[in-house]
């Protein structure tokens, strides 16, 4: 399933438990910088369609488009947490950059460093979202969405 949208906007995939807000990188030769839990820093580079994927629990499109933006427009960078870390568990969002993002409700938090896995409600999982030229394409149908000025 296609879903076009322009780089001003942003696609909600609302889920019975959670919400997911996807923008498209708007920059061409883009860096995303990510501090790891090692004391390391990795630099990922992004072309222009790339998708920031930000999932969160509590349904806050507030809370999404902030998150997104940070990302995407004041180079904010994304720490990485292992999973013992008392924080982990109070997490009310993630997020995702890149490509491709799966959607998986059956994860640990801090125990996936790919940047192709996204921690997502139940009814959102199992969910692929790859980038194109134009929006996205989702692996299956899926018809709970909203297109909204971002």
């Amino acid at each position: 399933m296609d879903i076009d949208f322009n780089y001003d906007e942003i696609l909600f995939l609302e889920g019975e438990s959670g919400i997911v807000g996807v923008v498209k990188v708007a920059h061409d030769n883009k860096m995303l910088f990510i501090a790891t839990q090692d004391n390391e820093e990795i630099v990922q580079f992004l072309e222009k369609d790339d998708i920031i994927a930000v999932s969160n629990f509590k349904k806050d499109k507030r809370a999404i488009r902030s998150q997104a933006y940070l990302t995407r427009e004041e180079d904010s960078p994304i720490v990485i947490l292992n999973k013992d870390h008392p924080s982990v568990k109070r997490l009310a969002q993630v997020l995702s950059v890149g490509e491709k993002v799966n959607l998986n409700c059956n994860i640990i938090p801090g125990t996936h460093p790919e940047q192709d896995v996204l921690c997502s409600c139940d009814s959102l999982s199992g969910l692929s979202i790859v980038k194109t030229s134009t929006g996205v394409k989702l692996n299956k149908n899926y018809e709970n969405y909203t297109i909204e000025r971002f």
